[in-house]
């Protein structure tokens, strides 16, 4: 979800379309949340491991 995060940030930053740009910063932070719970070993949706 990083990943998908930075390509949508660097699409929308070079082509200059806003919405693109701020769905980059979305996918960033949820992606950094879902880590940062997933590392401390919080039960994410009722899962604690996604495969």
């Amino acid at each position: 979800m990083i990943t998908l995060g930075i390509i949508l940030l660097v699409t929308g930053f070079l082509t200059g379309i806003h919405i693109i740009w701020t769905l980059g910063i979305v996918a960033v932070v949820a992606g950094a949340v879902l880590a940062i719970a997933g590392g401390t070993g919080h039960a994410i949706a009722g899962r604690k491991h996604w495969f």
